[in-house]
């Protein structure tokens, strides 16, 4: 499922219209975003959000963060900062693959 899709099913679910949702989320400097602009993260015609404005339509929507962050295309930030080796991200990877359901190493 695209990330637009996620976050029109989640506002639909609780009961809010784009200008609503988009009330709750503000911008950099403290500004909430419009509801064009969120009209277009839904529709794909924008990237989804990233930092500190994805953790709020997580919060919003009542989403997990990380359920987000993975759909946007993002690693949550603890994981961006580690030092990693690349057994560690492969098995990772392998891990994430065999629990969602994804191609088999031999399949990518």
């Amino acid at each position: 499922m695209e990330f637009g899709d996620i976050v029109v099913r989640a506002r639909v679910q609780i009961g809010l219209s784009q200008k609503e949702l988009a009330a709750k989320l503000t911008k950099e400097d403290g500004t909430p975003i419009s509801a064009q602009y969120l009209h277009d993260i839904e529709k794909g015609r924008r990237n989804p959000p990233t930092g500190s404005l994805l953790g709020q339509l997580a919060r919003a929507l009542n989403l997990p963060e990380d359920y987000l962050r993975f759909a946007a295309g993002e690693l949550p930030v603890d994981l961006k900062r580690g030092n990693f080796g690349p057994d560690q991200v492969t098995r990772a990877f392998g891990a994430m693959r065999r629990e969602l359901g994804g191609p088999k190493d031999h399949e990518r």
